[in-house]
Parts: C-alpha cells; structure tokens; sequence
C-alpha cells in the first residue's frame, strides 16, 4: 500500500505514477494534506498572492440544437415554440449592458443550430470587434464541429474565418467526460477525439483555449483520472489551454437528473480539484466553480489549488437551467478572495491581469 504522504509529495515533485496510485491517493490522503500540496503548486504558478476574477456575460444567441445531451434542460429541438435566435440588435444591447458593469468580454455559446452558416457568426463577430473594445470567449468545439458540418469545411477553415472575423478564444465547454463510454450515453454530439482534435487545431492556429470537466453522472473515478490524462498530453504537445475549470452535474432539472440525482459532495469536488491542480501541472490557471459548489466551497478552493474564481455570471442560462442557484456580483467575489487572504484582481477572458496587483488591493 502506497504511503500517501509521501506519494503526495512525489506528486506535487512532477512524478507521474500509475493511475491506480494516483485514485489511491486522491481517496486516502487526508484531504487537508491534499490540499496543502495543491496549495503549493497554486503559489508556484502564482507566487503574488493574486487571485483573478472576470466580469463578462454568458450570452447563448440561441437555444436551437440537434443534440439531445441527458445532462442539459437549456436547449429546445429545431421548431420547438420556445426557441429562438436572437437578432443582432438583441446581443449588441447585451454586450453594451456587459460593458456599463465594467466587463471586458463575453463567453457566448449556443446550441447545435442545423441552418445558420457561418457568415451569419463571422459579420457578428466583425460587428461586435468594430463596436465595442470586447475580447470574445466564443463557441465550444461541439459547436465549432457544428459549423464545419453545416457549412462543409474543415474545422480548420473555419477556426481560420472565425479568428480573422475577431475570435480570440474558445471556451472548454463540451467536454464533460473526455471517454466515449460516456459521451455515448449521454448523446453527446462531439466525441472525445473530435473534442481533442478542436483544441489542438485552435493551439495550432494561436488560439488559446480553456479545458474543461463537468462530472457526477454516472463515470468512473477511472474516467475522470482519464480526462485529466487526456487534457495534460494536449497541454504537453501545445502549450494552448490557458486554465482548466471543472463543476459537477446539476440534477435537478435534466433527464440524467433521475438516474443520479445525488449531487458530488463538497470534500469529494475538493479532493478532484486538488487533485486536478496536482495533475494539470502544465496548465497555468485552475478555476473554482462558486455556481455549482457554492461559495464555502470556494473558499476551502482557494487554499486548494485555485488561483481563479471565474465570472459574476451577469447572465447565465445553461447550467442555471439545470438547477445552479447561486448568484454573486463582484463585491461578493472580492470579499471571498479577501477572505481566504489573497489580493483579487479582474481579468479579461484570456486570464491576463486589467489591473495591478497594487491597484487591485486599494480598492475596497
């Protein structure tokens, strides 16, 4: 049997065991140890005491898709009465409205919509970058896949018009559990290959991306350990994912709901966000989800490897949609931050810093 203190330390030291140690260690550590060691690795990426946040908006331009994914309550079929698209004029009064709170940037997904071509993303794109001084964090790879097999071209080509259209990144979204024995029953449209492939592609291209898992239906802890292994081999070959966000299933309003309707307890999410952190050595930023977990979750996460606390979440559908409850505005997230005995700092989508550390601790 593994001496787990010391396996930790070897951990945090770069040794890369057998999966089989690893799952030892993530389940008998203490989990205070646990956290320690990915504490130590936070400070060795982040030795400022800074803690980031970011002010943007979760704009989903619509709800159409073809996937019927059993973790998901936002999407509405093709012809559904609910769905909509919304026009031009629509998201440019969302992004203004970002704006006047001091965001510096949308995240804005969708779903699978099986008929609007790509020039219909690319002039918006153009029109946001021509309005407003905005760093766009759009379309995941399941939809960037969508677009190609729209459109028929090559995921390439269309991370190509997108990027010159105004793209400057890509959210991690999708990614769920990167093992097809799951995506499979979970009617994931994007298999994990794909899912990988996207990423690699957009790396290639200049691209940044994040990774991320959302976890608590019915995997493996084989699996998640799995999906971490996936993302670190890209992030060793590329270099491309700027941090790593991981959340749980929320139960409560989808159909994988009635099947696991248990959601991950506090110390289990802990110990695989320190363990994530330990893991994903080779990703820079690890980010806490308050949405999912709660914020006295959060903050233990502060002092486990994470050195982000993500969005105010100005507007948010999907996850909400599926049973988050949690809400914070920025003056919540500072005075967590401060509370774990860090210094906060916003950020922009790319995790690059609006504001000196200095500056960021004198406002109260």
């Amino acid at each position: 049997m593994t001496d787990v203190s010391a396996q930790l330390e070897r951990l945090y030291c770069g040794e890369r065991p057998p999966a089989e140690v690893w799952l030892e260690v993530i389940y008998r550590a203490p989990l205070d140890e646990l956290l320690y060691w990915a504490d130590r690795l936070r400070a060795d990426w982040h030795p400022d005491n800074v803690v980031t946040y970011v002010i943007d908006r979760n704009i989903n331009y619509s709800n159409i898709c073809t996937s019927v994914c059993t973790f998901c309550a936002f999407y509405r079929k093709p012809g559904d009465p609910e769905g909509y698209v919304h026009d031009y004029e629509t998201l440019f009064r969302k992004v203004e409205e970002t704006l006047a709170l001091g965001g510096s940037g949308i995240l804005m997904q969708g779903g699978l919509h099986p008929d609007l071509k790509l020039e219909w993303y690319e002039e918006l794109l153009r029109q946001f970058k021509a309005r407003y001084p905005i760093h766009l964090h759009c379309f995941s790879p399941p939809e960037i896949l969508n677009f190609a097999r729209v459109n028929r071209l090559s995921v390439r080509e269309v991370l190509q018009r997108l990027r010159a259209a105004g793209l400057d990144s890509i959210p991690g979204g999708g990614g769920e559990i990167l093992v097809d024995e799951i995506r499979m029953r979970r009617r994931t449209e994007c298999n994990s290959q794909e899912w990988l492939a996207i990423m690699e592609t957009a790396h290639e291209l200049g691209i940044p991306t994040t990774a991320t898992m959302m976890y608590g239906m019915g995997e493996t802890d084989a699996h998640r350990l799995e999906h971490l292994r996936k993302i670190y081999e890209l992030q060793a070959r590329t270099g491309g994912f700027i941090a790593f966000i991981p959340w749980t299933l929320q139960p409560d309003s989808v159909p994988i709901g009635k099947v696991f309707p248990d959601r991950i307890a506090p110390d289990i999410y802990l110990r695989w966000f320190a363990a994530a952190r330990l893991y994903l050595r080779n990703i820079p930023n690890l980010q806490v989800s308050w949405l999912t977990q709660g914020f006295d979750v959060a903050r233990r996460a502060l002092r486990g490897g994470a050195n982000d606390m993500g969005s105010i979440m100005i507007e948010e559908n999907v996850v909400s949609a599926a049973g988050a409850k949690y809400r914070a505005d920025e003056a919540r997230l500072v005075q967590i931050i401060r509370e774990a005995g860090f210094i906060p700092c916003k950020r922009n989508a790319a995790y690059r810093r609006l504001e000196t550390p200095a500056a960021a601790e004198a406002v109260a």
